[in-house]
C-alpha cells in the first residue's frame, strides 16, 4: 500500500512539473509591457478600468505594465504620435530600451503606427481584436450616419477623455470612422504595412524591422445574458453578413503577424475582460490570455 501511494504522489508531481507555472516570473517579459486602448477607450473610468483585471493580473506574475491614455476618438495617425510621446516617456522612467505594444481595437492601428515609424523603440505588437483591413460597421456609419450622429460621437468621446483625466486631447469621431473603414484601413496599410497579411484572411510576417507581430480576437457576439453590451453587439454583428466577427471586427480583419487565434468564444468588449470581467463562462478567461502572451514574449527574450 505504502509502495503505492509513492507512485501516485511521484505520477502527480511530474503531471505538476509538465503545467506551465503560473506563478512569480511568469509574466516577466524583459521590455515594459504597454497597454493600448480602442475607440471611445480610457486608462481608467472611476473603479472601471478599460483592460479590466488584466495590468494587476500581468504585474503579479512579474511585469511592468503601464496603461496609456490617447484620444478617444480620432485618426490612427494622431493616436499614434500621442502614443508615441508616452512611449518615450516610458522609455525614459524605466531606462528600457523598447516596449511591447498591445493594443485592442482601435489600439491595434495606433500601436502599429508607433511600430512602423520607430521600429528601434519597439520590441513587439499585439493586436487583440485589432481593426487592422477595416470594419464593415465604420463602413455603415460612413454611408449612413449624419452629422448629428458625429457630432454626438466627438462630444461622448470628449465626456469620456474628461472623466479619465485626459481633457485636453482632440477628439473626432468622423476622423476615427473614416481611419477604421474598409477604405481608411487600406490606405493606413499602404503607409504602415508591416505585420499585414498579403492575403484576404491569412498571416502576416511575423517579424519586420525588429518587430514581432502579433494577433488575436474572437468571434462570438453574444455570450453572456447578463452583460448589457452583449445585444448591442449582436446587433452591429449583422453587418458582416455571417462573416465570422466579434461584434465589431471580422476575424479575418483582425489578423496581424503571427495569428494566435481569430475564433474564441468573445465579442469585442470581452477581449479587454469587459464589462467589468462578464464574459463567457465557457472560454478562456481574457485575463489568462494576456498572461499567456506575456510568456510567450517572455519566451522570445522580448
Amino acid at each position: 500500500m505504502k509502495n503505492r501511494l509513492l507512485k501516485y504522489l511521484s505520477a502527480l508531481l511530474l503531471i505538476c512539473l509538465a503545467l506551465p507555472s503560473w506563478g512569480a516570473g511568469y509574466t516577466q517579459t524583459r521590455y515594459p509591457i504597454v497597454l493600448v486602448h480602442g475607440l471611445f477607450g480610457f486608462d481608467s473610468l472611476g473603479p472601471v478600468d478599460y483592460f479590466y483585471g488584466i495590468a494587476p493580473a500581468l504585474r503579479s506574475g512579474g511585469a511592468s505594465v503601464y496603461v496609456t491614455t490617447v484620444s478617444a476618438a480620432n485618426r490612427s495617425e494622431v493616436r499614434g504620435e500621442q502614443l508615441l510621446l508616452q512611449v518615450k516617456q516610458i522609455l525614459a522612467a524605466t531606462g528600457a530600451a523598447k516596449v511591447n505594444l498591445i493594443g485592442h481595437s482601435h489600439g491595434g492601428p495606433t500601436s502599429r503606427y508607433v511600430a512602423s515609424v520607430r521600429p528601434d523603440l519597439v520590441a513587439s505588437v499585439t493586436s487583440v481584436g485589432g481593426v487592422n483591413k477595416g470594419s464593415k460597421v465604420a463602413d455603415v456609419l460612413i454611408g449612413a450616419a449624419p452629422d448629428a450622429v458625429y457630432e454626438v460621437g466627438t462630444g461622448l468621446a470628449g465626456l469620456i477623455s474628461l472623466i479619465s483625466g485626459s481633457s485636453t486631447l482632440p477628439q473626432s469621431s468622423r476622423a476615427a470612422a473614416v481611419s477604421l473603414s474598409t477604405a481608411g484601413s487600406a490606405a493606413f496599410n499602404a503607409r504602415y504595412p508591416e505585420g499585414v497579411p498579403m492575403s484576404a484572411c491569412g498571416e502576416g510576417a511575423y517579424q519586420v524591422n525588429g518587430v514581432y507581430y502579433f494577433s488575436w480576437s474572437g468571434a462570438q457576439p453574444w455570450t453572456n445574458a447578463l452583460d448589457a453590451a452583449d445585444p448591442f453587439l449582436a446587433l452591429t454583428s449583422l453587418a458582416f453578413g455571417g462573416e465570422k466577427n466579434d461584434g465589431l471586427v471580422s476575424s479575418c480583419s483582425s489578423h496581424l503577424g503571427r495569428v494566435i487565434r481569430d475564433d474564441y468564444a468573445l465579442n469585442h468588449l470581452d477581449e479587454v475582460n469587459q464589462f467589468i470581467g462578464i464574459t463567457n463562462l465557457f472560454e478562456t478567461s481574457p485575463v489568462t490570455l494576456y498572461r499567456q502572451q506575456a510568456n510567450r514574449l517572455q519566451g522570445l527574450g522580448l
